[in-house]
């Protein structure tokens, strides 16, 4: 069982960039599985562009960023990674976009969908977290839901589904918390399999193990200010679907 999220069997969790989920919710993935849940990734965008090394082309990165994601999520025991492929920083909220999304929910039918804070307001967000959480929160309702929205769909022997819950990640005003205890370390496993992104920040003078440290810092502030009783958490907002659906 975990912290405020209850029995769930299938769940989705959608990325806007290769590296995402394991940074803001690396725990959880893992104690979802643990918990017997079966997980699952959507990646919108194949992460060409997140680099500052100008030795990286963006056929490499597109190229390296979609085995180490594999990587990460295998660390983690996650049964399934789908990958969009559409650019960095190119995402729109468009049929195109949502379409593929509600293809995805209605193919998996998740319980439950965890996707990044499109409402944040006191710190910077990146585009494509902004639009993936806005074009996540419509796709999952009501496009998924109803029968007349991209109907070819059902064509294809795909069914509506009702997603039970969304639960934003990155969030500025969380209401639910995961104790990822146990599982600290396998996240911090999973963040060095994203070896393109890290790299910079394992070669300073504190290197991997001052890295790894600060990680963990981070989950023990979240516990320890929103004065959870364990030791590392990860923090989430839900959205209010299953307030909707009564």
């Amino acid at each position: 069982m975990v912290e405020n999220l209850g029995r769930v069997d299938r769940v989705l969790f959608v990325s806007p960039h290769p590296d995402d989920i394991e940074f803001s919710c690396g725990g959880t993935v893992a104690r979802l599985v643990q918990s017997g849940s079966k997980v699952s990734y959507i990646v919108a965008t194949n992460g060409n562009k997140g680099s500052r090394d100008t030795d990286m082309s963006r056929d490499y990165l597109e190229s390296e960023r979609e085995k180490e994601q594999r990587a990460a999520a295998n660390t983690l025991g996650v049964s399934e990674v789908t990958f969009l492929d559409f650019g960095d920083g190119e995402l729109e909220d468009d049929h195109d976009f949502r379409r593929t999304l509600v293809y995805n929910i209605r193919r998996f039918k998740p319980d439950v969908v965890f996707c990044p804070d499109p409402f944040r307001t006191t710190f910077y967000i990146h585009r494509d977290h902004r639009i993936t959480g806005l074009v996540t929160i419509d796709a999952a309702f009501p496009y998924a839901r109803d029968r007349l929205h991209y109907p070819e769909h059902l064509a294809q022997g795909l069914a509506v589904h009702n997603t039970e819950e969304v639960f934003f990640y990155g969030t500025e005003t969380p209401d639910t918390f995961v104790d990822i205890t146990e599982t600290v370390e396998l996240k911090s496993s999973s963040i060095l399999m994203h070896t393109s992104q890290v790299k910079d920040m394992i070669s300073g003078a504190n290197g991997q193990s001052g890295f790894l440290e600060q990680l963990k810092k981070r989950s023990l502030r979240i516990a320890t200010e929103n004065r959870q009783d364990f030791k590392y958490a990860e923090a989430f907002r839900s959205y209010g679907l299953r307030k909707m659906f009564g």
